[in-house]
């Protein structure tokens, strides 16, 4: 993800000095920007991840020092300073292409380390869940594993902008869905953050792992292109909760899920784990579209019908997926152009906002007959 583009001066507020720079050395002898608990952690395991090919930032190499000691800059100006957000998930570099990695700590138990390794070796359209690179043992921990994977970001970040954007994302995770349940495994933790997508061709020049709205040495705000046309792709991630079932077995199960609301979820009365999964999707299309947005009209008779709070009512992956796909055959092509309007847009705001659609649809057609 490095950029190639020509780097910007920084602003003049990058520089302290007087009262803000004794207050900057300060705060970094008192050990503000130290490593957390959690990043020493990585830090460990510094040495040996690069022995395997991966790179982990500055910030985690042995007897790291903050870079802006015995200068004038600000901390937030300087890489080293931030700081994971997610504990448990490290970015680094793979050595040997360049590429952003993703490699996550994971107890190994249950079912998880099986199941991502398993649909990572099935080459298949259908499949969208997190492709796993390699799966390293801890140095450590011997009950510990180091899962590395393709750096992904949060699906719903940048917004959805159009209509069709809204539509590719339903393709794809129904799809997804259809794809899992089919081969006996239910995910049992489908939620908004648990859904990623590839943004590479969102962000060409890249952007920072971690400040992920700024280019990659976090100097400098970074906007994306367009998802139309670019052919983004959403992936299922996290099997830590899924279970895969025998061929014959029962589907029923107990205990936690992951953050929906589902209604008959028990530790004592067992329930189907694939209509749980059916529920949790709803709800993802539900808080992000339904909530948001007037004009997806036409998904809600689909998130309804997940939705339901008798799971027997509830249809099954594959008829979800088949009645999304008749559904979609009548959409118009004009349809997934067309701007998603904001539930909380005022009319002055929603009237500006539509004329701008408008004439951006009367170019689309112009380039059409023109070229």
């Amino acid at each position: 993800m490095a950029s190639s583009a020509r780097p910007k001066r920084l602003p003049n507020h990058a520089y302290l000095n007087g009262k803000a720079l004794e207050v900057s050395k300060l705060r970094t002898a008192q050990g503000l920007y130290n490593l957390a608990p959690k990043e020493l952690f990585w830090q460990a395991r510094y040495r040996y991840l690069e022995d395997h090919g991966y790179l982990m930032r500055p910030r985690y190499s042995p007897g790291w020092k903050p870079s802006w000691l015995n200068t004038n800059l600000a901390p937030i100006f300087c890489e080293d300073s931030i700081m994971l957000v997610d504990y448990q998930v490290l970015d680094a570099t793979r050595l040997e292409d360049g590429e952003l990695v993703a490699i996550k700590s994971f107890i190994k138990k249950d079912q998880e380390e099986v199941i991502a390794q398993f649909f990572a070796s099935v080459r298949d359209p259908r499949n969208h869940c997190v492709r796993v690179h390699q799966i390293l043992p801890d140095p450590f921990e011997p009950r510990r594993g180091l899962m590395v994977m393709p750096y992904l970001r949060p699906c719903n970040n940048p917004g959805f902008s159009t209509v069709g954007d809204v539509i590719e994302f339903v393709d794809q995770t129904l799809e997804g869905l259809a794809f899992m349940h089919k081969l006996n495994i239910a995910h049992r933790d489908i939620a908004v953050s648990n859904i990623m997508m590839d943004a590479t061709t969102l962000y060409p020049n890249g952007h920072h792992p971690v400040r992920i709205g700024y280019t990659p040495d976090a100097l400098h705000p970074v906007s994306p292109l367009p998802r139309a046309g670019r052919n983004v792709q959403y992936y299922y991630i996290d099997f830590g909760l899924s279970s895969w079932f025998k061929p014959g077995s029962s589907s029923h199960v107990l205990g936690k899920v992951g953050r929906a609301e589902v209604p008959e979820v028990s530790d004592t009365v067992p329930y189907d784990a694939f209509k749980v999964d059916i529920y949790a999707l709803g709800y993802v299309y539900a808080k992000e579209f339904d909530n948001k947005y007037k004009n997806i009209d036409f998904l809600l008779p689909l998130i309804e019908r997940m939705k339901r709070q008798r799971p027997e009512e509830r249809p099954t992956a594959e008829q979800v997926l088949q009645e999304w796909q008749q559904k979609r055959a009548t959409l118009h092509d004009s349809l997934f152009r067309w701007r998603l309007v904001p539930k909380a847009e005022q009319t002055i705001e929603r009237v500006v906002n539509d004329t701008v659609a408008v004439a951006w649809e009367g170019i689309y057609h112009l380039k059409k007959l023109v070229g």
